[in-house]
């Protein structure tokens, strides 16, 4: 991630970095650049003395606030990222938890080509799955793949983040009892989950917010079952689909791959939506329009097909 491009689009509309257009900023440009600097003060006890400093050599520079910061050693470009998504509401994680999670790329990389090319899914998704959906049940989605290595749980990790940036409450179901690993990648508890809820040992914990994301939650698979496709056949997870649809604004569900059996297509089934994710370069076309097949006869109603080149 290049940083010090990433600050000037973060801190600034197109064209705003401009010298020629210093001297004609508009009175709300004065007062965001106060606001972030009010942030930035809170998070790296600049005062007040050095504020009036930063904002003096932004304005002889023709620079945005975060940039002349820097530029001048007060600050570093983490805490301007993290004064900036304080400022719009985004989620951006600390330098640890970035360290620790290096898949999520839509918190540790908010403005890098990946991320956006997440927020453009997100926003064919809820024009799919959601508008014009008025008086019908709003559907979970099931992110579904051929085979193992296809990038399915890498996928539905960021497209779930990418929801919560929107606002709405999102969960992030691991339905992969095969080989569940997103409680790998939020770096959460495995203790109990959803394997816990469909055999009745409900605990206070099978839904845990994830730290430092407003809005998203994540159920774990919990103990891997020896029976995976015969729990999910079973009718308690149709309902817990339907409960859990009707608590959150947005459900994605991680399924196994298509290659170890039917879970995906029951899955999608129960979620009423599917997913398919399939890799560049090493996804088979056969698998692909085998998949594809099989959801067409489900009650699933098939999203779209994403191309993962990650």
């Amino acid at each position: 991630m290049n940083m010090p491009s990433d600050l000037k689009t973060l801190d600034a509309a197109p064209g705003q970095g401009d010298s020629s257009l210093v001297q004609g900023r508009s009175e709300e440009s004065i007062v965001n650049e106060r606001l972030i600097g009010a942030l930035l003060d809170a998070k790296a006890a600049l005062g007040a003395e050095k504020v009036e400093q930063i904002l003096d050599f932004a304005r002889n520079k023709g620079l945005r606030f975060g940039e002349a910061a820097v530029a001048l050693g007060l600050v570093s470009q983490d805490q301007v990222l993290h004064a900036l998504s304080e400022q719009f509401g985004y989620a951006y994680s600390s330098e640890e938890r970035r360290q620790l999670m290096p898949e999520l790329v839509g918190l540790n990389q908010p403005f890098s080509m990946q991320a956006e090319a997440f927020r453009e899914i997100r926003s064919q998704l809820m024009a799919r799955l959601y508008h014009g959906n008025t008086g019908q049940a709003k559907p979970a989605l099931a992110v579904v793949s051929p085979s193992s290595g296809d990038g399915k749980t890498f996928f539905s990790a960021n497209i779930a983040v990418s929801l919560a940036q929107v606002g709405g409450r999102t969960l992030l179901i691991d339905a992969d009892l095969r080989g569940p690993r997103q409680h790998e990648l939020f770096k959460l508890e495995n203790k109990t989950g959803l394997s816990s809820v469909l055999v009745g040992h409900v605990a206070a914990d099978v839904i845990q917010p994830v730290p430092d994301v407003a809005n998203l939650f994540v159920m774990p698979v919990g103990i891997a079952p020896p029976n995976p496709l015969e729990l999910i056949e079973r009718p308690a997870f149709g309902v817990l689909m339907r409960e859990l649809a009707s608590k959150f604004d947005h459900v994605v569900v991680d399924t196994p791959a298509m290659m170890y059996g039917v879970d995906a297509q029951v899955i999608a089934a129960r979620c009423g939506a599917a997913l398919v994710v399939a890799r560049k370069d090493q996804s088979r076309v056969a698998s692909l329009q085998q998949l594809v097949a099989a959801l067409s006869q489900s009650p699933a109603r098939i999203a779209g097909v994403i191309l993962n080149e990650y």
